[in-house]
């Protein structure tokens, strides 16, 4: 199944006016998978944190509508239902989504059968258990009670429906499942179960995935940095799947009062991952895990049981998408973030001269002379971003621009010659104390452990003559310029770096940045490193314009 980057998903389910279950957690599930959430609303609820005040029930003829609306328009590719209230609705939405599934095709759907709210309060009426059973049961490929709502299932069809211990969890799920559905996971966020009842009910058809709970051989995390495990208070999720395979999902059980939602944001995330075409038995993990996850990292909201922490996957963008519109935003945001300095190094009197065509020749020979010398520090810096690289691709392309700052080398000489420059003149040239700093940082940073902070850092160069040239360029087309083109001393210097060659290699560049940041986001604290060195090296090539201004030595 190709996965698709927004895949639609539809919920069909209860509003909850607090936010923190029905569709308001279902769509915030959703865009945190990366899917697109449409809704179908069947009941409006009075609710907060501390309960269900009202609800009331959205006529089944609208419910019906609001269905075909989203499903004649919009391609969904999974869909969930919640909280459907009464019999009447619970009819329609079955009778709606087997004709959708007759002329269209079958989709994944996932039934979360809402019956009572964590406080108590009748989300369903009696006479629509029947409906659910017969009617949604049949076409769904996985249903997700949890303990209570299994018990009123099991029954409703004389079942023995008492769910004690581990073994009833997976007797019961295995029940549920001849009720109609593909698949059945039975949740136990109302159960406690220990290590010693996974062990019992161990079977060569049952399997038990032990996501977060410590194996043997991993003392070291323990000692150090892991909490003791309470291996006497489990949560267990129990999986009976299509081929009656059983698995089990256990984890540590979180004390937390931030737990409304719970089911509805399983479910949400559940069908997420069967939408982007994630096997059953793994999209429950995921699912599980991110629930879990969301329960350990809630901020409490209100004065009973608050909501869950729906965003925590979402790593905080620092770095924005690439866009169209804009395809370098790293680069957009180091600039901007030293936007002072940066113009002081663009626009620096070094570079108004030299584009007027006034900058006094021994400015400009004293410039190239230590330009020459820079170059040196440039390729050992990328001799060492090669020496970083893990692969071959980035390997050669550092070496690359070596063998062409060595070639680069050699015609810098044959242009100080046009100045007058001898070679051992130029061989013998002492370090200015500018360059030595400069030259001294970018090897520094390269000792260090992350190579992105070189790659910035060998950027600033790149970047920033390239804007210099291109600034000076278009400066010149500009009526009444003061930018002297024809006729200028240092129009070779100009047309090098506003040229197509060098302006190739800043948009290499620029796709190295940008590139490198998109395949390994930072986090905060390496981004606030890229951005010290960024506006370090902005700052030390300034110093080079000055230390040529001030003649320097």
């Amino acid at each position: 199944m190709i996965m698709l980057e927004s895949p639609p998903v539809l919920t069909i389910a209860g509003s909850d006016s607090s936010g923190g279950a029905g569709i308001q957690a279902d769509l915030k599930t959703f865009t945190v998978h990366g899917c697109y959430g449409a809704s179908v609303t069947t009941a409006l609820t009075a609710q907060n944190t501390t309960g269900v005040q009202a609800v009331y029930g959205v006529p089944p003829d609208f419910v019906k509508q609001q269905i075909n609306s989203v499903l004649d328009d919009i391609d969904i590719k999974a869909i969930k239902t919640g909280m459907l209230f009464n019999a009447e609705n619970t009819k329609i939405v079955a009778q709606v989504l087997k004709r959708h599934f007759d002329t269209k095709g079958h989709i994944p759907l996932v039934c979360d059968p809402v019956c009572v709210s964590t406080s108590g309060h009748t989300l369903l009426h009696p006479d629509a258990v029947d409906t659910i059973i017969d009617e949604l049961f049949p076409i769904s490929d996985l249903i997700t009670p949890n303990k209570a709502e299994a018990e009123l299932l099991l029954k409703q069809r004389n079942f023995p429906s008492r769910i004690a211990n581990l073994q009833d969890m997976v007797n019961a799920a295995r029940q549920l499942k001849t009720l109609g559905p593909q698949a059945v996971l039975l949740k136990g966020g109302h159960f406690v179960a220990s290590l010693a009842d996974l062990a019992n009910v161990s079977s060569d058809d049952t399997q038990v995935i032990r996501d977060d709970l410590l194996d043997e051989n991993t003392n070291i995390l323990r000692v150090h940095g892991r909490k003791e495990q309470h291996v006497d208070s489990l949560v267990v999720d129990v999986l009976c799947a299509s081929d009656n395979h059983i698995t089990i999902f256990a984890r540590t059980r979180v004390q937390s009062t931030s737990t409304h939602g719970t089911g509805c944001t399983l479910s949400a995330a559940l069908v997420s991952q069967l939408a982007r075409g994630i096997p059953l038995g793994e999209a429950v993990r995921l699912a599980a895990a991110y629930t879990h996850i969301g329960i350990e990292t809630a901020i409490p909201i209100g004065s009973g049981f608050g909501p869950l922490n729906h965003i925590h996957s979402i790593t905080p963008q620092l770095v924005s998408p690439r866009t169209k519109t804009n395809p370098y935003p790293l680069t957009s945001s180091l600039i901007r973030s030293s936007r002072v300095i940066w113009k002081e190094y663009i626009r620096h009197e070094f570079v108004v001269l030299l584009g007027k065509g006034t900058l006094p020749k021994e400015n400009f020979i004293h410039f190239i002379k230590q330009d020459y010398l820079y170059l040196k520090y440039y390729a050992r810096a990328y001799a060492l971003l090669a020496a970083k690289s893990h692969a071959y691709a980035p390997i050669s392309a550092a070496i690359d621009v070596v063998f062409s700052i060595v070639q680069e080398s050699s015609m810098h000489m044959g242009y100080c010659a046009e100045w007058g420059i001898t070679e051992d003149e130029l061989i013998n040239t002492s370090e200015s104390p500018a360059l030595t700093a400069y030259g001294a940082f970018l090897i520094d940073t390269g000792m260090q452990g992350d190579p992105m902070k070189l790659v910035v850092a060998l950027a600033a160069c790149l970047l920033g003559y390239g804007e210099v040239g291109l600034w000076l360029k278009e400066e010149a087309r500009a009526p009444d310029s003061w930018v002297k083109w024809e006729g200028n001393p240092y129009l070779k210097w100009m047309e090098d770096y506003s040229g197509d060659v060098y302006q190739k290699a800043v948009k290499a560049g620029l796709e190295t940045l940008e590139s490198r940041a998109e395949a390994d986001a930072p986090s905060p604290i390496r981004f606030a490193d890229w951005q010290n060195v960024w506006e370090r090296c902005t700052r030390l090539e300034k110093g080079f314009w000055d230390m040529a201004m001030n003649l320097e030595v």
